[in-house]
């Protein structure tokens, strides 16, 4: 048996389904999402759900960072880990992963195989529900201490909502998937509160007053523990370099007390760049502390420290720079400019830009346009991408210069020959997929300058 061909089936399997995330956003308003499906696949599978302890995160920005935070210092304090994300980068088991490995292409095969009949009594599963069933199943199998589950869209009706976690995060909310979660951050809010559970602390990160009173609410109404990041758990960067930030954290409301109630400031390092992943951190030992899973802070300084966490401005050249991201909301992209004015004062950008077709270009260019000496417009290889056409046009608006190469490989190789000539950063960012792409032909480029 080729596992590789195996392999290509089991994803063929799973594509076969309705995978709302190739879905445009007038399908995915829409979309029938309840979690009748989900509770009755999971009941049929003897509920593998429930046989470790969880973190459960949702929030528009910072999710993905926060959970890969809690799962490398739970790793680093001898816990064996599940982690599952969305979506992925490179391969499609890199959403879910067991002590920092996707796992292997042989094991997610051998879950199809076993799922498939179960599946075939349940209508309407969608591509996302069984994946994450795959997630639950593959973390029992394993045998995982404790896992961290990311939430895939909103949080209401998310398929991860089927779990009893020992805290529930909410990171960062802002305007992010307005057709299927509301267009005010109070309804955004809401969709996200609805992964608070009876009784189950929760964790915040800081929020605009709009959307935290939704938060503070359905928390109280539930006889939640609420502790909000920057008031309970104060917080503050102390240096930063490209090499990672350091970061202290003073407690009034969690764990540690100090005699006469002070609370004992810990330091952490991490290799993440930016203030926003400072409160990441912050927020990411905060859901730690509250979650009741023993964990020193030695093991979390440690795992902090070792975070692997890719294309969240990620600098895989130094000079001159080439700079994956993951940005692609307005939001986003404010905090991908502040990164870039802390760490590279006054140099300008050739970005490699996509999107899909549900997001605020404009907002994105408006931020950027100071910092973009030319836009690379380019198309991923996914339905929902935007046509170059249409980004040239909103270019064109923006007056913002362009100009485009498909497909996304003659893209990175137009920014490089240009910034060969003046020295100017090349970014990939607006859409994962666009970025995953742009990885893959930079991986493809330096295996073969290495072959040489």
């Amino acid at each position: 048996m080729d596992i590789e061909v195996e392999y290509n089936k089991a994803l063929d399997y799973l594509y076969s389904f309705v995978d709302y995330s190739l879905k445009h956003s007038s399908e995915l308003a829409k979309a029938e999402f309840n979690l009748d499906r989900m509770f009755a696949l999971m009941d049929a599978l003897g509920n593998p759900q429930s046989q470790y302890p969880i973190i459960h995160v949702a929030g528009t920005k910072g999710k993905g960072s926060v959970s890969a935070l809690c799962a490398s210092a739970l790793m680093a304090g001898g816990y064996k880990t599940g982690l599952y994300t969305s979506p992925h980068l490179l391969d499609y088991c890199e959403r879910i992963q067991v002590d920092g490995e996707p796992i292997s292409h042989e094991f997610m095969v051998e879950l199809v195989e076993e799922i498939k009949p179960f599946v075939a009594k349940i209508p309407k599963l969608t591509t996302f529900e069984i994946t994450t069933a795959l997630g639950f199943l593959a973390f029992a199998r394993k045998g995982v201490d404790a896992a961290v589950i990311e939430v895939g869209l909103g949080g209401r009706l998310d398929a991860t909502n089927v779990v009893a976690p020992k805290v529930s995060v909410i990171t960062s909310l802002s305007y992010d998937h307005m057709a299927v979660l509301g267009d005010t951050l109070a309804k955004i809010a809401g969709e996200k509160a609805g992964i608070i559970k009876q009784g189950v602390p929760v964790v915040s990160s800081p929020q605009k007053d709009e959307a935290l009173e939704v938060l503070e609410r359905v928390a109280k109404l539930k006889g939640c523990e609420f502790t909000l990041v920057g008031k309970d758990v104060k917080f503050e960067r102390i240096e930063s370099t490209l090499d990672g930030q350091s970061l202290s954290i003073a407690l009034s409301g969690v764990t540690l007390k100090a005699p006469r109630g002070r609370s004992i400031p810990i330091e952490l390092q991490i290799p993440l760049l930016g203030t926003h992943q400072v409160e990441n951190a912050a927020t990411a030992y905060a859901a730690l502390k509250t979650s009741g899973i023993g964990l020193s802070d030695e093991a979390i300084q440690k795992g902090f420290s070792q975070v692997k966490w890719r294309a969240r401005f990620e600098v895989v050249r130094r000079d001159p720079p080439v700079i994956f991201d993951s940005a692609h909301n307005q939001d986003s992209f404010v905090k991908l400019r502040q990164t870039f004015d802390e760490y590279f004062p006054g140099r300008q950008v050739y970005l490699i830009f996509g999107a899909s077709e549900d997001k605020n270009i404009p907002g994105m260019f408006a931020e950027m346009k100071p910092k973009i000496r030319k836009l690379i417009i380019t198309r991923a290889d996914h339905p929902r991408a935007l046509s170059v056409e249409q980004i040239i046009e909103l270019a064109k608006q923006a007056e913002v210069p362009y100009e485009a190469a498909s497909p996304v490989e003659s893209a990175l190789a137009r920014a490089l020959d240009n910034s060969a000539k003046d020295g100017s950063i090349v970014l990939s960012a607006g859409s994962m997929f666009v970025t995953a792409e742009v990885m893959r032909a930079w991986n493809k480029l330096n295996t073969s300058l290495r072959g040489h």
